[in-house]
């Protein structure tokens, strides 16, 4: 196959690969930007210099020196958003700890699942979330977890302050010579991705995974260190910690918390008061945001760029931000076993490519769509499994060598088990899981255009489609619509009259359900498979 015909691309080299640590980077950006604008916590409005803020990890990196957490150590963090998860982060880094991601959602069976897996020694945890006891179930699962011997609760002053004071033992010196002795392939990082079937699987990631996607990432959003980043989206997932933090830490370049958990308002409110030129979501969470009945009180002409990812972004969505005059928005793709971004749209990309596409390779990767069962690269414009090489693949799954090898080829391909087109410009597009496909009668159903479709109706403000059985066709589509405020709820009569000779006969739902919400992770993407579940439930196709 000619090479300009198979649906293969590989990514710019410049600008060059970060060879150094996380720990080294930070120093290098505060001898850079010391004075400027590191952080700021919008909830206790406290706020950082990078030389303050470099100051604070160290007391946090020589606490942990000091209660004897070697190199390769566990360290987990569980909780919400916050300054103190921050400094967590690049103390770990600093240290060579590996820091444990752990959910903010998990109750005790997960929890107590990745502190065994994980082979975690320490723990450094929130009081309580939401819903989330977190104290309770630390003590309610201890007798099953014996090699947990340490939790610091960050947001309880007694027991956050018995962990810098043991660091009041370690000089800077010894701080200083543990950062030197680190690499940059060390493991610093395990996340636990969250698997739809069986025990999730602790990605583990090094330094240079994602020191560099965070760098690219924001190369690409083209981050100087005037940019003010705000980041409503999960620091325990690559979104928060990789594409927020390090991607500002790398630029010199200004974190700003909104709040512990998303929130439209105070996420638009944080955008406003810190004229922050840049904002991430996950496309439900800036479709929340625009439909704020008083979005037009806040001022947002300081947003220039961003980075929308975790599902693809609707046109009508992406055209409210260019309204906005947010026309640099960026759409990323990727996966947390790749640090997590392969793909990402250009701030100066078209509509189409930014609405139709996740964009093209990112620099220093490679990116292929191989036909799921020979492995063979596709023709460009043929669908086909899409697999990323290069930098940012992680090590491997955390003591599950059959399970790495069942994702990482022997040639280093990664395997996302997502389905992908290539257009002939290089500009791929994500038609689904592999596993999402619907096959009705024999004719490949991807969601994802129908679910376009429907966006477009006025009185539909979000829309997921997913299979359900059926005993004359195999699979039937089912239309799971969330109404616009003040609209009456469509039912499938009404959604197949507005489909009528617009799409064809075998694309359009035959079952429509009405709801408030969709299921979802707690990184934002929907939960198909319980989408899936529930409705063969309540239509009784089971």
């Amino acid at each position: 196959m000619d090479s300009y015909a198979s649906s293969y691309a590989k990514g710019e080299t410049t600008p060059a690969l970060l060879e150094e640590t996380i720990g080294a980077n930070l120093e290098r950006t505060v001898a850079t930007y010391g004075d400027r604008e590191a952080l700021v916590e919008c909830a206790s409005g406290r706020r950082w210099t990078w030389s303050e803020l470099d100051a604070a990890v160290d007391d946090v990196a020589r606490g942990l020196m000091g209660v004897g957490i070697a190199q390769g150590d566990r360290v987990g963090i569980w909780g919400p958003n916050s300054a103190e998860w921050t400094l967590v982060q690049f103390a770990t880094a600093k240290v060579g700890a590996i820091l444990v991601n752990v959910n903010p959602a998990y109750r005790t069976h997960e929890f107590s699942y990745v502190v065994q897996q994980s082979g975690m020694r320490m723990l450094i945890s929130a009081t309580s979330f939401r819903t989330s006891d977190y104290r309770s179930m630390v003590e309610a699962t201890a007798a099953d977890v014996p090699g947990l011997e340490r939790t610091v609760y960050l947001d309880d002053d007694d027991s956050w302050a018995g962990l810098l004071a043991a660091g009041e033992g370690v000089s800077a010196d010894d701080l200083a010579a543990r950062s030197a002795s680190l690499a940059p392939e060390d493991p610093i990082n395990i996340q636990y991705t969250s698997g739809t079937t069986g025990f999730p699987k602790g990605a583990t990631l090094s330094h240079r995974n994602i020191l560099n996607n965070g760098y690219l990432v924001g190369e690409v959003c083209r981050y100087t260190e005037e940019d003010r980043v705000c980041i409503p989206v999960p620091f325990y997932h690559c979104f928060g910690m990789v594409m927020g933090n390090l991607a500002c830490s790398s630029h010199g370049a200004t974190m700003v918390i909104p709040a512990p958990g998303f929130d439209p308002a105070l996420t638009l409110r944080a955008v406003a008061d810190e004229a922050c030129t840049s904002l991430y979501g996950v496309p439900t969470m800036f479709i929340a945001e625009w439909a704020l009945p008083d979005l037009g009180s806040y001022d947002l002409t300081s947003v220039r760029t961003g980075i929308m990812a975790g599902s693809p972004c609707p046109a009508e969505m992406m055209k409210k931000l260019i309204e906005s005059g947010i026309e640099e928005m960026t759409i990323a793709y990727g996966m947390t076993e790749t640090s997590p971004v392969s793909m990402q749209t250009r701030t100066d990309d078209s509509f189409d490519h930014k609405v139709g596409t996740v964009g093209r390779v990112c620099p220093h990767l490679e990116v292929k769509i191989a036909d799921p069962v020979t492995g063979e690269t596709m023709p460009r414009g043929e669908a086909g499994e899409f697999c990323t090489r290069g930098y940012s693949v992680m090590l491997g799954y955390w003591d599950e060598p059959e399970k790495t090898a069942e994702a990482i080829d022997a040639d280093g391909w990664m395997h996302t088990g997502d389905l992908g087109v290539m257009a002939d410009d290089g500009f791929v597009e994500i038609t689904g899981r592999i596993k999402d496909m619907v096959i009705r009668g024999g004719e490949n159903i991807y969601p994802r255009e129908i679910e376009e479709f429907l966006y477009t109706h006025p009185d539909i403000e979000d829309v997921q489609v997913v299979g359900v059985p059926d005993a004359k066709y195999g699979e039937e589509l089912c239309a799971w619509l969330r109404m616009r405020p003040g609209a009456e709820p469509l039912d499938a009569d009404a959604v197949r009259a507005y489909a009528s000779g617009r799409l064809a006969h075998y694309k359009v739902p035959r079952y429509v359900m009405v709801v408030e919400e969709f299921p979802m992770t707690v990184t934002g993407k929907v939960r198909k498979v319980e989408m899936r579940e529930v409705s063969t439930k309540e239509l009784g196709l089971a």
